[in-house]
């Protein structure tokens, strides 16, 4: 991997306005690193076509993503672009691109980007039209209100069907479309779209890899009244969202373009419209165009107008203006470490504005921070630069303790924003060192891919000793233990992919822990009284202290809450986390001289132990929202596999000459199941799964599993 770092120029500062920070997301497949691409030779970043499949992308630039032609962390870059159609010609505009991830495997690089995006595109195959994870990252766009453009790609490839592709978004998405264009043909005919706004047809034609088209009047006489009809369907979407303008339509006057125009940007950043575009990137058409809607319609920073926050010291809402004039705020929200440079640190500036060589104050962590250098990035290569302004995003080298999710801003007024949420890990493998050598760099390597992915987590199984690690999915793991061996130079063994269950109380319940030991001088006394209640999923556990009148010192409550912890984290029943519980300790008593820490921590121990055995405890598993495409004639034998894996089919739907089951099946029966369904239908089925939620593990299945069970620090029912 080379390394190209250059001094920037310092007058490529761009006014607010003219700046867009963007990301483009999609389901696996759907083109968006082909479409990033084409957007980077359009704008002059690139003077040569990156192609997937030939593993020489911009954007995909570790040898993993190269060698399976897939991207595995979001990659950002800088481009330039004068739109030549719309509100803004001729005004070049700075854009700032993210092109994330689409394997849920990877979906923390996907949650990040959207929390520091101002705009998205989402790309979509024309085809399949809104697939899973389509739907996946709509949602999670829709969490942190990101305005978005649709693009509808591939519709050169055969079965490409545009406005079944629009109804898609309408019906799974719930998205209030407005369709810009018109396809001109589909499929090989595909040539080019027409312009519902301006009437004009804009066509591909030659072979200069798609930077020349021709603009013409000329609408196929074939779609002249289809082309009316959408057109009018337009004027009247965008009409609705302004009020002076629907007066205006309603009295029979048509607003002019730039009305329209005007309008559609308002109303797509208020997220009440998506315009839709089509196009196909691999072939070279329909990106110019959706350059110009980036521009013309998704927000620039002043559109956003401010930024929230919460005062650290006393809780009260901050809010900072979103222009270089404030207070510096921005978040880190990725951490990549670099064997050349060391830890970078990718942050969005909200306000204010960022010096290489000061000192900045990281708020989450109550610590100064010194910003060593400033990075530009385009991939893997770097720029450098001696300043950044509010709506920029930039690369930071040398932050000590700063990690994704933490908030950089000024100390005289302190910021927090907005956290980050990511996903709890699904499935798990233990690993191990090969030699000697490999044991000291295995524990680093670890940690460093820890920081750069919060979906990966590690743990030390104390009772065997093994390490484990856990994440979303197997491929992400695989990932990391292959990046381990490159990066690291760790040769490890791994074990075969568990499931990450979790342990859960049924009902609430109390009990007493009390540790006594004399042993001829100093004893050891530990005593509480704690009460387990069950808390709605997903809201993971709390320690609440209700002692009174000084029962237990201030001291030796941090020593249960500790004992409590450990214990919660370590499980009762089959050493799994103990999840979704609020544990009270309202009562207790100590000894003057005899009482410890670490005898309120073993009483503690003891009291979630007797108290668990009260509630009754059980196992939640992983459930997965799979979708399996398969011909037809397959259906039946596809939907009795999936039942007897415990699927709760949710209903299927036709596409083309496939059938597309939807349903949720715990993970645990999951094992190999593209191997059995590949056998199942002769190859010709493939299938798609993302985690849903966790759900009660059936009894007999819970006894089955204590009866193979080693673990020793079980509750017996």
């Amino acid at each position: 991997m080379f390394l190209f770092i250059i001094m920037a120029d310092i007058s490529r500062k761009f006014p607010l306005d003219r700046i867009r920070n963007i990301g483009i997301i999609a389901h696996i497949d759907a083109g968006k690193t082909t479409t990033t691409e084409r957007i980077l030779f359009y704008t002059g970043k690139t003077y040569k076509i990156g192609d997937i499949d030939e593993g020489n992308t911009q954007m995909d630039w570790m040898e993993q993503e190269k060698e399976r032609g897939i991207t595995i962390v979001s990659a950002a870059t800088t481009a330039f672009w004068t739109p030549t159609t719309g509100l803004s010609v001729g005004n070049e505009h700075r854009i700032n691109i993210i092109d994330t991830p689409g394997h849920v495997d990877f979906t923390a690089e996907v949650e990040r980007s959207l929390r520091v995006l101002d705009g998205g595109i989402t790309v979509l195959d024309a085809e399949e039209g809104v697939q899973s994870q389509s739907e996946t990252v709509w949602r999670q766009a829709d969490k942190y209100k990101v305005p978005r453009i649709c693009f509808v790609n591939k519709m050169d490839k055969l079965g490409a069907d545009f406005l079944k592709c629009v109804n898609t978004i309408e019906v799974r998405l719930g998205a209030n479309t407005a369709i810009m264009v018109l396809p001109i043909g589909s499929e090989n005919l595909y040539k080019g779209n027409i312009d519902l706004l301006t009437r004009k047809a804009f066509v591909w034609n030659g072979e200069e890899l798609g930077a020349k088209f021709e603009v013409t009047d000329e609408i196929p006489a074939e779609m002249k009244d289809e082309v009316e009809a959408y057109r009018n369907k337009l004027i009247e979407k965008i009409s609705e969202t302004d009020d002076e303008l629907l007066e205006k339509y309603l009295g029979g006057e048509e607003p002019t373009v730039d009305e329209l125009r005007a309008a559609l940007r308002r109303a797509v950043i208020a997220y009440k419209l998506v315009p839709i575009y089509a196009g196909t990137s691999l072939r070279n058409k329909g990106v110019q165009p959706l350059l110009d809607a980036v521009v013309d319609y998704l927000p620039s920073p002043v559109d956003l107008k401010e930024v929230k926050g919460l005062n650290p010291k006393d809780g009260s809402e901050e809010v900072r203006q979103l222009v270089p004039e404030e207070a510096l705020a921005g978040l880190a929200f990725k951490i990549q470490n670099d064997p050349h440079v060391g830890k970078i640190s990718y942050f969005r500036i909200y306000s204010g504005k960022l010096v290489a060589g000061s000192y900045v104050y990281n708020a989450n962590k109550n610590v100064k921070e010194r910003i060593g250098r400033l990075l530009l990035m385009h991939a893997n290569n770097r720029e450098e630069i001696k300043e950044a302004y509010a709506g920029e995003i930039v690369a930071i080298v040398g932050l000590k303790d700063t990690i994704t999710g933490d908030t950089l801003c000024d100390e005289a007024r302190p910021i927090i924003l907005e956290q980050i949420t990511f996903p709890d890990p699904v499935i798990s493998l233990a690993i191990e060192p090969k030699t000697k050598s490999d044991q000291e760099r295995l524990g680093y390597s670890l940690k460093r891919l820890q920081e750069e992915d919060p979906t990966f987590r590690v743990k030390v199984n104390h009772e065997t000793g093994q390490t484990i690690i856990s994440g979303i999915g197997e491929l992400q793991l695989e990932i990391m233990v292959d990046r381990m061996n490159r990066e690291f130079n760790v040769e490890a063994n791994v074990g075969a992919p568990q499931v990450a269950y979790k342990e859960a109380i049924e009902s609430s319940a109390e009990a007493e822990g009390k540790y006594i030991k004399q042993s001829g001088g100093r004893g050891q006394y530990g005593h509480c009284y704690l009460r387990l209640e069950p808390k709605p999923r997903g809201e993971g556990s709390e320690f609440i202290n209700a002692v009174k009148g000084g029962a237990i010192p201030a001291e030796f409550i941090k020593a249960v809450e500790k004992g409590v912890k450990e214990t919660l984290e370590n499980g009762v029943l089959l050493g799994y986390p103990l999840v979704d519980v609020a544990v009270t300790c309202y009562d207790g008593s100590y000894h003057d001289v005899d009482s410890s820490e670490i005898a309120f921590k073993i009483a503690a121990s003891q009291a979630i132990q007797a108290a668990t055995k009260k509630a009754g405890i059980t196992l939640l598993e992983p459930i997965m929202k799979v979708e399996v495409t398969t011909p037809s004639e397959y259906m039946g034998e596809v939907i009795g596999d999936l039942s007897s894996k415990r699927a709760q089919i949710s209903g299927s739907e036709e596409r083309g000459n496939a059938t597309v089951i939807l349903g949720m099946v715990p993970l645990s029966e999951l094992s190999g199941y593209a191997t059995q369904l590949r056998s199942l239908t002769k190859g010709r089925a493939n299938y798609y799964m993302e985690p849903s939620h966790y759900e009660f593990v059936p009894k007999n299945i819970v006894e089955g599993m204590l009866a193979k069970s080693t673990f020793t620090g079980r509750v017996e029912q």
